[in-house]
């Protein structure tokens, strides 16, 4: 990976500062790019704006997902009933649209090898909205990517290997950020609901 991020920083360079969200866009929607290796070029080389290039590899790759998410929303319930039986298909649903932005969010913070683009699929088969489908892959990977940032600026370009070699802390960070988003999103909505009754 670390080879692949040397050959494709150079290209992206040409784009400038928008180079970070074109990676992101490739990234989600096609083609496999080591996103973290190259977030951390990016960040490492123009620290000051961490935060702006966090922000465009996140829409980036709410752009991006549309692609597979719109292949899933096709023709993709075909594509998982021959995988799954109609029982477990409908529990899938019905779980996802209990809480399908937290279930879109959760897997955009999570590192690779997380299967992110078959949630992604998944999102599109069971017809979540796309402004809702955007928001949770948009702010997961901002937050993803803001940690990594925050990391790289403390330790430098490393700490992607450090990531990589501490997957386990990073998802107990992960899921501690879930819980406390679920929280504030659970209060809000019992809170909407007092105001409604």
């Amino acid at each position: 990976m670390a080879k692949c991020s040397l050959v494709l920083l150079p290209i992206l360079a040409k784009f400038g500062i928008w180079g970070v969200g074109a990676a992101a866009l490739l990234d989600s929607s096609t083609i496999p790019i080591p996103m973290d290796f190259i977030l951390a070029g990016y960040v490492w080389a123009d620290k000051s704006h961490f935060w702006l290039y966090c922000l465009l590899a996140a829409v980036g790759s709410a752009i991006g997902g549309l692609l597979p998410y719109g292949l899933g929303r096709a023709g993709g319930e075909l594509f998982l009933l021959k995988r799954v039986n109609r029982k477990r298909y409908e529990r899938m649903r019905a779980r996802f649209e209990r809480q399908e932005f937290l279930a879109m969010m959760i897997p955009s913070m999570l590192p690779p090898p997380t299967p992110w683009k078959a949630c992604v699929f998944a999102a599109g088969v069971f017809e979540m909205r796309i402004v809702p489908f955007m928001l949770a892959v948009f702010c997961g990977r901002l937050l993803r990517w803001l940690v990594l940032s925050l990391l790289v600026l403390k330790l430098g370009p490393g700490a992607v290997d450090l990531v990589a070699h501490h997957g386990l802390f990073l998802l107990a960070i992960v899921g501690g950020l879930a819980v406390i988003v679920f929280a504030c999103w659970w209060m809000r909505r019992k809170r909407a609901g007092k105001l409604e009754g």
